[in-house]
């Protein structure tokens, strides 16, 4: 039965432009608050009624946080700067019209749109990638990991001593560094006491990277430490490894080497969602939007483009929080110029450092002028940086007791979090705010 369109006009304030944030992760929130400070008439459309903070996705999956840790309502945060939620997804544009079109058929109209809807996994052609992964680029992706390994948990205390479990994540960016050091903490530390039945030999993670070293944005001597503090706890690194197959229980490389695999975790790259392609702009590799250097999108002067949905031409940038949070700033300076009649300017991306966490008490930053360390500061300070940037007060102080109490009591039995959400359903492809690709594992420094 088809759905019936109905318009959905916003009123608008003499003056004030209607503007359509699509997308409320980094980059579509950032845009919002700068939108509403300057008068603007905004409404935020996002396909869940929650903002996710995809950098401690990972601590859910190990169960170290639980799934409302990382969750934000958006109806919360957009009351708080004076703007619109609308509860949907998109499924067209009309730019004659400057109008969009929801999933639903509601139709609403702007007169300018910021398209900051983050993108999903790109399977570059793997057989069996698709189907027998696991992503982690959503909260419901994270829960129904956690689950999937707390099951593997559970089988193993009850069978015999030949079975095992293993756990295999492909791509060395952040995203799989982080995982696999946190499930090789669950396993060396927490293990004994939470399972004692279990020996921790039985349980098994890798993590293959394609590429010759981890962490490729990061300074050679960054990564090497990273691989030796890995290969430390225990994770068997595979590097210069391509896949050649993927099944329900193993993963084959190209050099015909076959990996038991019972549980695959895909974080080696994003692509646009297939949805993208029914909004008639242009793309670029991957499905990206193309964009020019102010960010409107190739030929369509009313419409931008910002986070990792994005491709400026001639500028790639690295898929961070960062970019994605000074692009939303931009996109939105770009819209008051534009109602002021002024001409736009260029987006320049200005580096304020990456990081990326191992394990307990392991982590390695790179800051601008050479500024780098590892090890335990960098590891408080990873931690400081996102307790800080978690939206909301209460999402702040529970991240902090639950992270506390995990490494606190992690040895005596406790600190697992299980159980706290429903795993009932498909999982849902992100396609959510700038911060849901393989590569997008930091909040903003500074």
């Amino acid at each position: 039965m088809r759905a019936t369109a109905r318009q959905e006009q916003q009123p608008v304030a003499d003056g004030a432009a209607r503007v359509v944030v699509v997308g409320a992760g980094f980059g579509g929130l950032a845009a919002m608050r700068k939108l509403a400070r300057s008068g603007a008439r905004v409404t935020l459309i996002d396909r869940n009624i929650y903002s996710t903070f995809q950098p401690l996705l990972y601590e859910v999956a190990s169960a170290g946080l639980s799934g409302s840790d990382v969750a934000y309502p958006v109806r919360a945060v957009s009351h708080r700067h004076g703007t619109g939620f609308r509860h949907g997804e998109l499924a067209t544009i009309e730019p004659a019209a400057r109008q969009i079109v929801l999933a639903d058929g509601a139709r609403l109209g702007y007169d300018y749109l910021i398209l900051a809807t983050g993108v999903t996994a790109a399977y570059h052609g793997v057989p069996g990638a698709a189907e027998h992964s696991l992503g982690l680029y959503t909260r419901h992706d994270a829960i129904v990991l956690r689950d999937r390994i707390m099951a593997g948990l559970e089988r193993l205390s009850l069978t015999g001593p030949r079975d095992e479990v293993a756990v295999t994540v492909i791509g060395g960016g952040a995203t799989g560094v982080e995982l696999a050091g946190s499930l090789a903490d669950l396993r060396n530390i927490a293990l004994a006491n939470s399972y004692p039945e279990i020996d921790r030999a039985r349980v098994h993670v890798s993590l293959i990277e394609r590429a010759p070293a981890l962490l490729a944005p990061f300074h050679p001597a960054l990564r090497e430490y990273t691989r030796q503090q890995l290969v430390k706890r225990g994770v068997d690194v595979r590097l210069d490894a391509a896949i050649a197959k993927i099944t329900c229980d193993q993963v084959l490389l190209a050099d015909g080497t076959a990996l038991p695999s019972d549980i695959t975790v895909w974080a080696a790259g994003v692509a646009a969602p297939a949805g993208v392609t029914g909004w008639g702009l242009p793309q670029a590799a991957g499905g990206r939007i193309r964009t020019g250097p102010d960010l409107r999108v190739t030929g369509h002067g009313g419409i931008f483009a910002i986070g990792d949905i994005a491709l400026i031409d001639d500028q790639p940038l690295p898929q961070l929080a960062q970019p994605a949070l000074q692009m939303g700033k931009h996109a939105a300076s770009q819209i008051h110029r534009l109602v002021n009649g002024q001409p736009t300017v260029p987006f320049r991306y200005r580096d304020k450092g990456i990081m990326a966490t191992i394990g307990y008490r392991s982590a390695v930053v790179e800051l601008p002028h050479r500024v780098r360390f590892h090890g335990t500061l960098a590891w408080l300070t990873w931690v400081a940086l996102h307790l800080i940037t978690l939206l909301g007060g209460r999402n702040r102080l529970t991240a902090l007791v639950n992270m506390s109490w995990r490494y606190l009591t992690w040895r005596s039995g406790g600190g697992l979090i299980v159980g706290d959400d429903l795993t009932a359903g498909p999982a849902q492809p992100s396609t959510t705010g700038a911060a849901v690709s393989a590569g997008r594992r930091q909040p903003p420094a500074g």
